[in-house]
């Protein structure tokens, strides 16, 4: 499933394939879905449903692991068949039935099932997705790929809080009857990926190739485990952005308006993935991943001193452009530093140890809130950052990290 080597010389994004264009509108569509409810879940679960924040931490903890580990299976399992859009398509209908659960929702064991089982949907098709842009994307352009993906799937995380803001006040703040309408883009979705996204041809006949087996892992090359190192690390230094949505409460923003957040956040991303991914093609990845590390300090250190929405606001901006600048870049590295018989199961392997690592980070930031409050968890979050950006100063730069 090899890409072509000599990509045309024109604009990295009307160079693209179709498929990649696609495959960002379906994301688009699919966190339109899922940040509308994301945006409220966490109020829901503290205000309504009377759960605590280390119940919240854990929960989104759990839920994003649960995705981690599905990507490994996932992933190999596209690498085996040489095919990845039925994973790909089975992973954003899972999610898709998913959604009339949170309204439904009575005690909290109901949306953690719901986020478990959403999550399980977005790990079968994360693995099999994040390879199939790097089949069909020649590896000249895989920034600008993974970017311009990014950057769309962050408009959609941008338009669900947006309709969650214009949805709770034309419903009186009804929560349950505003999670409804979510099932519209996630169905939207999926009937966009199944028509429009081709994955090219595999090189050999699937059943003619020997099975993978756990042996299969050490061809993977030492750059790779670097990346993979590299990205756990990233996701100790931040946590789940359901503390966002907290923070913007605790500092006094209205409950109407706590989905603004996440519409803040999401501009910054999605305005700045794209360019940020180009970027990733042609400028070291070393001195993103550091820009990156600089801007989630910043973010933390304000979201831990703020005291008034506006500052809270302002912290949910930084965060976006910290995400920008560093998630399409480690995609673009696993990608270039691993075989592409491979390919499915080190995105996949890369996604378990970073979701592992998420999952650590949320529970802890969720008991320092309770414990010491607020601006522990977010400066606990900066310290960590901080320490993460002088190992990176103090390491000698190497062409994949």
């Amino acid at each position: 499933m090899a890409a072509p080597a000599n990509p045309p010389r024109t604009a990295p994004w009307r160079a693209l394939p179709a498929g990649i264009w696609a495959l960002g509108f379906g994301s688009l569509l699919m966190d339109t879905s899922s940040e509308l409810i994301h945006s409220l879940l966490p109020v829901f679960l503290v205000s309504v449903l009377g759960a605590s924040m280390v119940t919240v931490g854990v929960i989104e903890g759990v839920a994003e692991a649960t995705a981690a580990v599905m990507k490994v299976f996932s992933g190999t399992l596209s690498d085996a068949l040489g095919r990845r859009k039925f994973l790909m398509i089975l992973g954003y209908a899972l999610a898709a039935f998913t959604k009339p659960v949170f309204p439904l929702a009575q005690p909290v064991g109901w949306v953690f099932a719901a986020r478990f089982v959403d999550r399980i949907g977005k790990g079968i098709r994360g693995a099999p997705r994040d390879a199939l842009v790097a089949d069909i994307t020649p590896p000249a352009l895989r920034g600008a790929a993974y970017g311009l993906r990014q950057a769309l799937d962050s408009v959609g995380a941008l338009f669900g809080p947006l309709l969650a803001v214009v949805l709770m006040m034309a419903l009186a703040d009804d929560v349950r009857s505003v999670m409804w309408i979510a099932m519209i883009p996630a169905f939207l979705s999926v009937a966009v990926l199944a028509v429009y996204v081709r994955e090219p041809e595999p090189d050999s006949d699937p059943a003619a190739k020997p099975p993978l087996v756990l042996a299969d892992v050490r061809r993977l090359p030492w750059s790779y485990w670097l990346v993979v190192l590299l990205g756990a690390v990233f996701m100790l230094t931040r946590f789940s952005d359901a503390f966002l949505v907290l923070r913007a409460q605790d500092v006094g923003l209205d409950i109407t308006y706590v989905p603004l957040v996440m519409i803040v956040t999401n501009v910054f991303y999605a305005g700045a993935a794209y360019p940020a991914g180009a970027a990733a093609d042609r400028t070291s990845p070393r001195t993103l991943l550091l820009f990156g590390l600089a801007l989630l300090i910043a973010a933390d250190c304000l979201l831990a001193f703020a005291g008034s929405p506006l500052a809270a606001f302002a912290g949910a901006g930084l965060w976006g452009l910290h995400m920008a600048f560093t998630q399409g870049l480690l995609s673009k590295l696993v990608a270039d530093t691993a075989p592409a018989a491979l390919r499915g199961t080190a995105f996949g392997i890369f996604n378990l140890i970073s979701g592992g690592a998420l999952l650590l980070a949320s529970v802890i930031a969720g008991t320092l809130w309770n414990a010491y409050g607020a601006p522990a968890t977010f400066l606990a979050g900066a310290a960590f950052a901080a320490a993460t950006a002088a190992c990176l100063l103090a390491r000698r730069p190497q062409r994949t990290v």
